[in-house]
């Protein structure tokens, strides 16, 4: 048996998920996870469906987070400047972990996505493997066809991808569809993580559209879109504290909560998905066939990179805004791609244990600084190697 702590990105919930799909996966298979902390500025933000699936000690910490503003709009810039003034809380978030790591000795470190143990690693340096998880690393892979324009967006992007995995042994990049593994980048190409129960839905078709929105600020759009069209069923999940858990807008378009299970629930009787382009969302209506349409928050590069891939590898169609009379368009034509989805994801288990328990196995002698005068010495060389 292995142990193994998990740093994850809290921000939105595909992280989240991840983290519980690949705590099943080992805990099925007889290894232990010691702890799971999770980047966010209010514990009180962590979801319920969280905390009531991941049974091993939950903690959190300050992390970095995008920037929205007044706008539905990502600001770029703002998230940088933000972040940068706040670059002492991160460090105290970076010292935590270590203490973390060094109270656990875990033999695999494996983060989702998250800046903190990117930085923690580079600066401290621990002898033991630290391994990534993610789609972002998808988008360093060699043979992986990016966006043609956007370059200081995607240059940005690519530098905090790199921030999260510096210093560690392997990349898992979450990919829809196969693809080669890049050995020169260390990365690992793998099935999505999806939990189990997105994998005991039996899909049925009724006639309504599902949304989900990661800003609440797109809201508007949507509501504008079905003022005009108050005949089409809508229920949109979002996380808009300010509403009940259960908000009927108008006739026929309802906004719930965010809630995972009667998002799944909702997603197996729908028509089609609408949703910002975030990966696991569009991984699980891939995996239950249904046509999605892919609308990226404005500014957020990533998600305009998830919506080409995912109608590149057959999940639904891409635009820019949510006009849901494209994606009632599209629906006729949709080419159910799910069995081979489905094939594709059948491997994960297989892919992810082998990955993760070859680490483990090796010898390794936890070693982290837990001085602040080491942290000090070791941070000049590590900002060279980051810049």
């Amino acid at each position: 048996m292995s142990k193994y702590l998990f740093v994850v990105q809290g921000e939105g919930r595909g992280h989240l998920t991840q983290a519980i799909s690949l705590f099943e996966i080992l805990t099925a298979a007889g290894h232990e996870v010691v702890s799971v902390m999770v980047g966010m500025e209010n514990e009180s933000n962590l979801p319920t469906f969280f905390k009531e699936k991941i049974t091993a000690p939950l903690s959190t910490f300050p992390a970095p987070s995008l920037v929205y503003g007044q706008t539905k709009a990502l600001k770029v810039w703002d998230t940088i400047k933000t972040h940068l003034f706040r670059f002492r809380k991160y460090c105290k978030s970076i010292q935590y972990l270590a203490d973390e790591v060094n109270h656990h000795q875990p033999d695999v470190i494996v983060n989702f996505y998250d800046i903190i143990c990117g930085l923690y690693a580079q600066f401290y340096r621990p002898n033991i493997p630290v391994v990534c998880i993610g789609h972002q690393y998808l988008l360093l892979h060699e043979q992986f066809v990016t966006l043609p324009n956007k370059k200081i967006d995607r240059i940005l992007l690519n530098l905090n991808t790199h921030l999260t995995s510096l210093n560690a042994t392997k990349k898992l990049a979450l990919s829809f569809v196969e693809m080669p593994n890049d050995e020169a980048n260390d990365i690992i190409v793998t099935p999505p993580l999806l939990r189990k129960e997105v994998k005991a839905l039996k899909p049925t078709q009724k006639p309504y559209l599902l949304a989900y929105i990661t800003h609440h600020k797109l809201a508007e759009d949507i509501i504008n879109w079905h003022s005009a069209n108050r005949e089409v069923e809508v229920h949109c999940f979002w996380n808009n504290r300010e509403f009940a858990d259960e908000w009927q807008c108008q006739e026929n378009l309802t906004f719930h909560q965010v809630n995972a299970e009667k998002f799944l629930s909702m997603m197996q009787d729908c028509s089609g998905l609408v949703c910002t382009a975030g990966f696991e969302s569009v991984c699980e209506a891939m995996y239950l066939g249904k046509p999605i349409m892919m609308v990226p928050v404005p500014n957020h590069i990533e998600q305009q990179i998830n919506a080409l891939d995912g109608e590149r590898a057959g999940a639904g169609i891409a635009d820019t805004t949510f006009d849901l009379s494209r994606l009632i368009a599209y629906l006729p034509t949709h080419q159910n791609i799910s069995n081979t989805f489905q094939a594709w994801q059948g491997k994960t288990e297989q892919i992810f244990l082998k990955s993760l328990e070859t680490l483990a196995e090796k010898e390794v002698e936890i070693y982290t600084f837990s001085k602040t005068t080491q942290f000090a010495r070791n941070f000049r060389r590590s900002l060279g190697s980051i810049f």
